[in-house]
């Protein structure tokens, strides 16, 4: 192969490293979803019962959320090669929704701690927390990469970023559905 040829490989944003993260969490929510789905077929019953008790309009604000915030990082790598204000500019805005999310999360939680409702309620909220708590915490870590980004924006580090935080977006646009709204 020549040095002029490019792969696949060569196309990704990011290096191949920023791919196997992504690959790997995304496997992990997978399996973890796949186990919900599983232990809910046992149970169809109970999953629901509990699932009435989530607050849906909450978890589609935080889609609407995520969303945005995934729009406005996809601008931070757009202008990656402009100036640096800029980069800063969608950088604090997605990360802004981050901090959004995190917040009506936190409500979330504490609507069903007022309630004393925990991980130990039922296998729905076992499943429930493990999820959504984890998703946070994929929050948390790409709020703390755009926290980097914002500090030194390189072009190929922010579509590296960028390419985890869509997995984060990703990664919640299939847990709403599946444990708000499916039945």
């Amino acid at each position: 192969m020549s040095n002029q040829e490019t792969t696949v490989l060569d196309e990704l944003p990011g290096e191949l490293m920023i791919w196997v993260l992504i690959v790997s969490e995304l496997l992990v929510f997978g399996a973890g979803l796949l186990a919900f789905l599983g232990v809910r077929a046992t149970d169809p019953a109970g999953f629901a019962a509990d699932q009435d008790s989530l607050n849906r309009v909450a978890g589609a604000i935080n889609t609407i959320v995520l969303v945005s915030s995934g729009y406005f990082a996809a601008r931070a790598a757009q202008a990656a090669d402009g100036p640096a204000g800029t980069t800063r500019g969608w950088l604090g805005a997605a990360a802004a929704l981050g901090l959004v999310f995190l917040a009506v999360k936190w409500i979330e939680y504490a609507e069903k701690a007022s309630k004393d409702i925990g991980i130990e309620s039922s296998d729905f909220f076992t499943f429930y927390y493990l999820l959504t708590g984890f998703h946070a915490m994929h929050v948390v870590a790409g709020l703390v990469i755009f926290a980097g980004l914002a500090i030194r924006p390189s072009r190929n580090a922010l579509r590296a970023g960028v390419a985890f935080w869509h997995m984060v977006d990703l990664v919640w646009v299939l847990l709403f559905p599946v444990i708000y709204l499916v039945r």
